[in-house]
């Protein structure tokens, strides 16, 4: 069955929190989460700091989609902050 993964890009920073508790009482399993250099590809996100506060509050899969120039260098750094799982693009 497919499944539908929110990405925390889409939320409201100043109510990041709340956002993924939303999510959660949902049904959502899993928590995507876009991160951009600002190199590789224009845009720029979020970081390793985001990342571990959210860690903080769930406990739901972190599925973290790289779009960076240096994904061998930087992978390791998100797995550190909490992510379950990184995916590069």
């Amino acid at each position: 069955m497919p499944e539908v993964l929110p990405s925390l890009l889409a939320a409201d920073f100043t109510r990041l929190g709340d956002h993924i508790a939303q999510v959660e009482s949902a049904g959502a399993r899993i928590l995507h989460v876009d991160i951009m250099d600002g190199h590789f590809v224009p845009n720029l996100s979020m970081g390793t700091p985001v990342l571990a506060a959210v860690r903080k509050i769930t406990r739901r899969t972190l599925d973290v989609h790289l779009m960076v120039a240096n994904p061998d260098t930087i992978a390791p750094l998100f797995l550190a902050a909490g992510a379950d799982c990184v995916s590069v693009h």
